[in-house]
């Protein structure tokens, strides 16, 4: 008689949970693209130079 008790409960169980399965896949795959992002922007800050500190020099040369 337990047995039948726990038969709806186990079925349900896993369609309950799947909204959870699925926030939490979308979640990641979320976090990992902004991870990529911000490597991404930080590798072009790293290889392009900062056009400000350039024109701060180019204005300290007019200066003089």
């Amino acid at each position: 008689m337990a047995r039948l008790k726990a038969l709806p409960l186990l079925v349900a169980a896993p369609l309950l949970l799947s909204g959870c399965l699925v926030r939490t896949a979308v979640g990641v795959a979320g976090d990992v693209a902004e991870g990529a992002v911000n490597v991404t922007g930080a590798a072009v800050g790293a290889v392009v130079p900062d056009g400000k500190k350039d024109k701060k020099k180019k204005d300290d040369k007019d200066d003089d």
